[in-house]
C-alpha cells in the first residue's frame, strides 16, 4: 500500500493552543512517525522557529489573535502560499477548521483534484454568537462554515453531539463520528513530579481533591462547579477544588469563590503547559469536574481517564457520551442541586471511587496512537475509492461545487 502524504490544514497550531491545535499536532506527528508523511498548513506567526520532524509551511497572516477571533487570521489567497503547497504533492487533504484554512484548502485543491476531509470540532454557533453578536451576521458566517462542510468528500466529527451542533448550523450532508485521542498516557506520573504537584498545592494527602482544566471563561459552566461545591461544603465534605487553565474571566472566578464562601476550598495556579506537571495534578485529583456542554469532545476527560480520575459530567453533554455512569464516571443533570449530589454519590466511598477511575483508564481512555491508527485506516479507504472513481466524483462534486454558489 502507499504511503499517504497527508496535508493538515487549520488556523490553530503552536504557539496558540487549544484541543485542535493538540489534535492537529498529534495528527502530524503520528502520521511522520508510523505510516507516511504529513505536512501542516498554518498562519504564519512573527518569530516562530518550528522545530518539528514533520514539515509545516506557514501561509501569509494577519494579526487578530488579539481581538475576539482569538485566532490569527490566514489569508488564503496567496498564490505564493498557493503554488508552495500545490508542489508538496499531497495524496490527502485534511481540513481542521472551515475557514480561511478551508479556503485555503480549496484554492490549492482547484478543480479537486485530490479528496478532502473535514473535521467538525467546534460548536461555532456558541462561538458566532460570542464573537458577532448580530443574528444576521451569525447566519451569514454558518452559510459559509456550511458552504465548506459540503464541499468535503468526507466531514468527520468528535462526537454525536458535534454531528447534531453541525447540522444545526444547515449541513445536511453524511458524517463519520472520529474520536480524537490524549497524549497523557497510562503510566504513572513520576515520584518527582508528584512531590512538585505536593509542594506546588500543599494538600493533606488524605483530603479529596477535585479539579477542572480548560479556558477559564463561564460559558464553559464553571458557576455550576462553584455552586455546586458550596452545596458539598454544605454537607460536610471537606475538599480542595483546583481550577487549572487561564481566561479572560478567571479574576472574576475567584471573585465569585469569595462571594459564595468557597475562597479558603479554592486554587487557580493558572494554565500548566508542562504536560509532566498536569499529568501530577490529575493524579493527584479524585475527582474531575467537567460540566461544560459547549465542548465538543472534551479531551482533558480522557487526560483525567489516563490518569485514573473519574469525571462528573453534565448529562446530555457531548462529553459524556463516552462514560457509563456509575461505572466509569458519574453524570448529573445540569443544575447545582444534582452535580452536588453526584460528586457527593462518587466520594461516599473511596474504594468505589478508585474502582470507578481504574475503569476510566481502561474503558474512556483512547491514545492518540489508536485515534490516529483509525484515521489514517479511513484515509486509506477513501484515497482507494477516490483514485478508483476519480473521473466520475470529480464531475459530481464540481456539478455539487457549482450548485452551492
Amino acid at each position: 500500500m502507499k504511503q499517504l502524504k497527508i496535508g493538515l490544514f487549520n488556523e490553530s497550531f503552536p504557539p496558540t493552543i487549544d484541543g485542535v491545535s493538540n489534535t492537529v499536532v498529534n495528527y502530524a506527528r503520528i502520521i511522520h512517525e508510523k505510516y507516511g508523511e504529513s505536512v501542516v498548513v498554518t498562519p504564519r506567526y512573527k518569530n516562530v522557529v518550528d522545530d518539528y520532524p514533520f514539515k509545516v509551511i506557514r501561509y501569509t497572516s494577519l494579526p487578530t489573535e488579539k481581538t475576539r477571533i482569538r485566532y490569527r487570521a490566514g489569508i488564503p489567497f496567496s498564490v505564493p502560499s498557493i503554488r508552495q503547497i500545490q508542489k508538496e504533492n499531497l495524496d490527502l487533504i485534511h481540513v481542521h477548521s472551515p475557514f480561511t484554512a478551508a479556503l485555503l484548502a480549496r484554492n490549492v485543491n482547484i478543480g479537486h483534484r485530490l479528496p478532502v476531509v473535514m473535521t467538525y470540532h467546534t460548536k461555532f454557533a456558541s462561538e458566532f454568537e460570542f464573537t458577532l453578536k448580530k443574528k444576521a451576521l451569525c447566519k451569514v458566517a454558518a452559510e459559509f462554515v456550511t458552504n465548506n462542510f459540503n464541499y468535503a468528500d468526507e466531514v468527520w466529527t468528535v462526537s454525536k453531539g458535534a454531528a447534531d451542533s453541525l447540522r444545526e448550523l444547515g449541513y445536511t450532508g453524511p458524517s463519520r463520528v472520529m474520536v480524537n485521542g490524549a497524549d497523557i498516557t497510562l503510566d504513572p506520573a513520576s515520584p518527582e513530579i508528584m512531590r512538585r504537584v505536593q509542594a506546588e498545592t500543599a494538600i493533606a494527602s488524605n483530603e479529596l481533591v477535585f479539579m477542572y482544566c480548560g479556558r477559564m471563561q463561564w460559558y464553559k459552566n464553571i458557576r455550576l462547579i462553584i455552586d455546586a461545591l458550596v452545596k458539598v461544603k454544605a454537607a460536610g465534605v471537606r475538599f480542595k477544588m483546583i481550577f487549572v487553565g487561564g481566561g479572560p474571566e478567571r479574576e472574576e472566578m475567584i471573585d465569585y469563590t469569595r462571594k459564595v464562601g468557597l475562597f479558603t476550598s479554592t486554587m487557580f495556579p493558572g494554565p500548566i503547559h508542562d504536560r509532566a506537571l498536569l499529568k501530577g495534578y490529575f493524579t493527584r485529583a479524585d475527582l474531575f469536574l467537567f460540566p461544560s456542554t459547549y465542548d465538543t469532545a472534551g479531551l482533558v476527560v480522557m487526560e483525567a481517564a489516563a490518569c485514573r480520575t473519574p469525571s462528573v459530567l453534565v448529562q446530555g453533554s457531548c462529553a459524556s457520551e463516552i462514560v457509563t455512569d456509575g461505572r466509569n464516571g458519574f453524570i448529573a443533570e445540569e443544575n447545582p442541586d444534582a452535580f452536588a449530589a453526584a460528586i457527593i454519590n462518587a466520594v461516599h466511598d473511596r474504594e468505589f471511587l478508585a474502582q470507578a477511575g481504574e475503569l476510566a483508564s481502561q474503558e474512556v481512555y483512547l491514545s492518540w496512537d489508536d485515534a490516529v491508527a483509525a484515521a489514517y485506516k479511513r484515509y486509506e479507504e477513501i484515497y482507494d475509492d477516490w483514485r478508483a472513481f476519480k473521473g466520475i466524483r470529480r464531475v459530481s462534486l464540481l456539478k455539487s461545487w457549482g450548485q452551492h454558489q
